[in-house]
């Protein structure tokens, strides 16, 4: 019998910003190297047409791939482009209305920063994954991280799945393997020259 804990599964996070005319090419290459549960379209701007243009580029790389994609916030426009579901950045305020709105099958995620009780009441309101983060304090924000005693209280205590993203490393990888559900990936890679090569050194550190 195998008591070897299951390794954390990968969760890509797009450049905030990206050339269209590039990056689905180089989603593609690093999505072909090493395997990937979900990609999570996080476009910083709030134009819809800039947000519906990269969404159609993406599901066709990811959806070929029979990987899920998710939208950033926007949950009536996830809906309208056919996306797999989308990822809520305001705890656990909305997910029950946005679960009423997508319906059971569609993907509802939590970011819920470094609060325990906010994770808790996003997963009592339906969401299938609540994310913390960042894991290391940077100068951004107010300099909290999620610390490794959050993930290792939620992966004894609580069933939802939890996602560790923000400010990944490879000792943090090593160090948060056995407590997360989902390793967010984004800016620790697309800033590279080669993203795919960068993603399996992090992959190597989960053991």
């Amino acid at each position: 019998m195998d008591d070897t804990p299951e390794l954390p599964q990968i969760y890509l996070i797009t450049p905030p910003e990206f050339e269209l005319s590039t990056f689905p090419d180089l989603l593609a290459r690093t999505l072909d190297s090493h395997e990937v549960a979900c990609v999570r379209l996080a476009l910083a701007s709030r134009d819809e047409d800039r947000i519906s243009r990269a969404a159609d580029a993406l599901r066709e790389v990811t959806h070929a791939r029979d990987i899920a994609l998710v939208l950033d916030e926007h949950t009536m426009l996830a809906d309208r482009l056919g996306l797999d579901g989308v990822h809520l950045t305001d705890a656990a305020r909305s997910v029950r209305d946005t679960r009423k709105a997508l319906g059971d099958d569609a993907i509802v995620g939590a970011f819920c920063g470094t609060s325990r009780h906010d994770g808790m009441s996003a997963g009592e309101a339906g969401a299938d994954y609540v994310s913390f983060g960042p894991v290391q304090a940077s100068a951004l924000g107010d300099g909290s991280f999620a610390e490794a005693a959050l993930f290792e209280w939620w992966s004894e205590m609580i069933e939802v799945p939890v996602v560790a993203e923000g400010g990944l490393t490879t000792d943090l990888v090593r160090a948060l393997a056995g407590y997360t559900d989902f390793f967010g990936i984004g800016d620790e890679i697309w800033g590279v020259e080669d993203p795919a090569a960068a993603l399996g050194d992090l992959i190597a550190a989960m053991g």
